[in-house]
């Protein structure tokens, strides 16, 4: 059963719907084809942080409009790599079929964390959605971070992840022009170091930085023990309870926050059609721990319980042969 929470606002009523426990919401009731007032970006803004990942339902937009939502949360970035229209460099295309399979992005990532500045968010917005497939989850690094150990949550407080752009490699060949393109992709984007575990520069929740798609060792380990603590810690993206799957519909938008959230492209669509138009917004480096952090902490919401989940009177519950 989902939760409901209503905000009156500019005559409309916005509703923001539960959709798993531990992140995604449902923005209901808010049309963005037009500019949000600053009470309504308020409540977004609001239950963005509370759940990570927000959901917007039926919205006949077009890419100036998720632009310039966009650009109510911060400066847009262009990515080093993906494809991109001339007249709006920010924006980035995802048009895949049968001719153009999906590729690198079925594996759990956080975008562009070869970045010194990794972005804060992502936008996405479907355009043509296959009919079977082509759904994307999502898994709360906080919510992993919380359910890890209190001793394994002390080992990893000050280690710093290696990140490099090594997917991307891929798409540079060996002859001379393209060897140089790419050392001067290698000069802008040298091989980083972030925090094992980022502190939230909003919210002051505490998440697992490290993905299997862009981080490629932890600074002072060797390789196998990097290897061992490195799979444990993509493993949290697998489990159930840290997830939240996305069925896509046509004219629907989601924005993430990458500085706590995985995602993962699920290719199962190919070789039908599956068109998506997506903007990023600029992030700040990510700090850990060890930095000051004196902002305000936002936690997720609790569960709110009804009259449903009240339990049984003695006598009305099922027969039990052993007790708790």
């Amino acid at each position: 059963m989902s939760e409901a929470i209503i905000a009156n606002d500019r005559s409309n009523n916005i509703e923001i719907v539960r959709l798993s426990r531990n992140l995604g919401a449902e923005i209901r009731n808010l049309d963005l084809s037009h500019e949000l007032t600053e009470d309504e970006f308020s409540i977004v803004h609001q239950a963005f942080l509370e759940n990570e990942v927000l959901v917007f339902r039926e919205q006949d937009i077009d890419a100036r409009d998720q632009i310039a939502f966009g650009k109510l949360f911060g400066e847009l970035s262009i990515h080093p790599f993906s494809p991109n229209l001339v007249d709006m460099p920010e924006l980035i295309v995802l048009d895949n079929h049968k001719d153009n399979p999906p590729r690198l992005t079925d594996q759990w990532h956080s975008d562009e964390t070869f970045r010194e500045a990794p972005p804060m968010a992502t936008i996405l917005r479907s355009t043509i959605t296959p009919r079977l497939g082509g759904d994307t989850m999502f898994a709360s690094m906080s919510a992993a971070y919380e359910g890890l150990s209190d001793e394994i949550q002390r080992l990893i407080s000050g280690l710093e992840g290696i990140f490099d752009f090594k997917p991307f490699r891929a798409l540079f060949t060996n002859d001379l022009e393209s060897k140089k393109r790419l050392r001067k992709i290698e000069d802008e984007h040298p091989i980083r170091t972030h925090p094992v575990v980022r502190v939230h520069p909003e919210s002051g929740r505490k998440s697992i930085f490290v993905n299997p798609q862009f981080t490629i060792g932890i600074k002072g380990m060797k390789d196998e023990e990097s290897r061992t603590l490195l799979t444990l810690l993509f493993d949290q993206a697998k489990v159930p309870e840290y997830q939240f799957r996305h069925h896509w519909e046509q004219n629907t938008m989601i924005i993430w926050d990458n500085r706590s959230v995985l995602h993962y492209a699920i290719h199962d669509y190919y070789p039908q059609r599956r068109r998506m138009e997506r903007v990023t917004i600029a992030g700040d480096k990510p700090f850990g721990l060890g930095a000051s952090y004196d902002g305000p902490y936002i936690g997720r919401p609790e569960i709110i319980l009804s009259e449903q989940d009240a339990p049984p009177q003695d006598g009305e519950g099922p027969v039990r042969n052993f007790k708790r």
